[in-house]
């Protein structure tokens, strides 16, 4: 195998796939990416056996075939190179040697046929979605999803599609968020798929604002085409739970106010919180929110702020990152707090708009 091309057409594919390339495997090929060259094309394929990452790129292929080399150190030699280099990369016997102006580097290398690579996803649904909307969806959600939690099937996303909508849905256990957008053609049919954490990160890492994604939906991968990168990841077999029971339909008291103030208050009465817990008591009166913390050093913050309330007193308990979280995802200069009592939870929305929420568990101060 041999091709040549310039510095840059190599360089996009690798850092689009690096991504899933682990430092320590358990496996010594997982350290490496798949390059096969046919045509006048190149593909680059890293895998971590959860998500795998395709990216092709336009080459001067003097000889066919494939081979695998270690990911990172190919990447980190193109990187150094100067720009607009011209690069050949050429298989001679069990190496691989990569040449550029008067650099020369030598590569080990492993058989092709050892790379583990996933081929047909046997797709039961296929849709196209913008990579904008996709994207908001994901920007949306993601930090509610648990890590490592015993209950793998919160480890990841709820991905459903239903007629025409496109929903996601994360929680930890302690909060959930939730966000939908329209789909312009409906999708034939409902189904709901947990997509695992890394898989949800590395295809938020690869969308953009521009042009379309084609998602094809199987029963153990999903699959998503991006330009010249597919992406396809391993879904989680499991049973999400019945997020329609945790959002509360409506909430008795609504507590109006500006975004940006009530973050502000919330980050500085958060300093003197309890470092472990995160602890934050919110104590809302007519037009007033009163917010108060303290922590096991006796020291205190109190924080009151003018927000539009009219219903009767009720002091709450939550985890103050979690309230951060949620107003950091709403759209809008104005957020809207859904209060029931001291026990149930606290729903976050942006008045008027009904495409995300956001759920916070109470806790005990």
């Amino acid at each position: 195998m041999k091709f040549s091309a310039g510095r840059e057409a190599i360089l996009a594919p690798l850092q689009a796939v690096i991504g899933v390339v682990e430092r320590r495997q358990t496996m010594p090929i997982l350290a490496n990416v798949l390059i096969a060259g046919r045509g006048d094309e190149l593909s680059i394929t890293a895998t971590d056996l959860e998500v795998e990452l395709v990216a092709k790129a336009k080459v001067s292929l003097q000889q066919g075939g494939e081979i695998t080399v270690p990911g990172r150190k190919l990447l980190d030699i193109v990187r150094a190179l100067p720009e607009q280099a011209n690069v050949t990369v050429s298989v001679e016997g069990e190496k691989a040697v990569v040449k550029s102006g008067k650099s020369r580097f030598t590569l080990t290398t492993l058989p092709a046929s050892d790379f583990p690579t996933i081929e047909d996803i046997r797709a039961q649904q296929s849709l196209s979605v913008s990579q904008a909307a996709l994207k908001r969806l994901l920007d949306k959600t993601h930090f509610s999803m648990a890590q490592q939690d015993v209950r793998y099937y919160l480890n990841g996303m709820l991905v459903e599609i239903a007629e025409k909508v496109l929903r996601t849905v994360a929680t930890d256990g302690h909060r959930l968020a939730y966000c939908e957008t329209e789909l312009e053609d409906g999708s034939g049919g409902a189904q709901q798929v947990i997509v695992p954490r890394k898989g949800v990160l590395e295809l938020q890492r690869l969308l953009g604002t521009e042009g379309s994604v084609e998602l094809a939906i199987g029963t153990n991968h999903v699959r998503a085409h991006i330009g010249d990168i597919r992406f396809t990841s391993k879904l989680i077999d499991g049973r999400f739970p019945e997020y329609g029971r945790v959002i509360p339909a409506n909430p008795p008291r609504q507590v109006r106010a500006d975004r940006d103030v009530l973050r502000s208050a919330l980050q500085r009465a958060a300093i003197l919180s309890n470092e472990k817990y995160r602890g934050i008591r919110l104590a809302v009166k007519a037009n007033a929110l009163v917010l108060q913390s303290h922590n096991p050093e006796q020291e205190e913050a109190e924080e009151e702020l003018e927000v539009a309330y009219d219903g009767e007193e009720v002091e709450i308990g939550f985890n103050v990152n979690y309230l951060l979280d949620a107003l950091a995802a709403v759209d809008g200069n104005e957020v809207q707090l859904g209060l029931t009592d001291a026990n149930n939870s606290c729903l976050v929305t942006a008045p008027s708009v009904a495409s995300s929420k956001y759920v916070v568990m109470p806790m005990r101060l």
